[in-house]
């Protein structure tokens, strides 16, 4: 089965553990890293850059310390060795600011995070089937 790596940037314990769980009980292979703010997954990346660790996938929370994941996402897509990275943005926000800043700094969809326990986890698979079972991702830059 194919190895997906999942960088999951969000600062609540509570939703990284969700989504964990969630990726988890899927019927593929996944690697998972967290970064717990936007200087910590900037860094992150940074050191992945040339080398296998590259994520195929980041789910990116707004709100953030640090570096909000609106501006993290704009230096990621400015970024040639890093562009090519699906960014989901997975938020608790819904304000038409935040959906508009995301798709102006070319995220690749933004998706509003259910409060819903169970609808979470629903939200969780079902980005994972999409984007990792539907979508032809490209390899990571190495």
């Amino acid at each position: 089965m194919q190895q997906i790596h999942i960088l999951v940037v969000d600062d609540n314990e509570g939703d990284i553990l969700l989504t964990r769980e969630a990726l988890d009980d899927a019927q593929f292979i996944n690697k998972v890293s967290i970064a717990n703010d936007g200087m910590e997954a900037l860094r992150f990346l940074k050191k992945q850059v040339g080398g296998s660790g590259m994520p195929d996938l980041i789910l990116l929370d707004i709100n953030l310390p640090k570096m909000d994941g609106t501006e993290l996402l704009g230096i990621i897509k400015a970024d040639p060795d890093l562009r090519r990275i699906p960014v989901i943005m997975l938020t608790t926000s819904s304000a038409e600011k935040d959906i508009l800043a995301s798709y102006d700094n070319y995220a690749n969809c933004y998706i509003t995070k259910p409060v819903d326990l169970d609808r979470f986890m629903d939200v969780v698979r079902t980005i994972e089937d999409f984007w990792i079972s539907i979508v032809k991702l490209p390899k990571p830059a190495h």
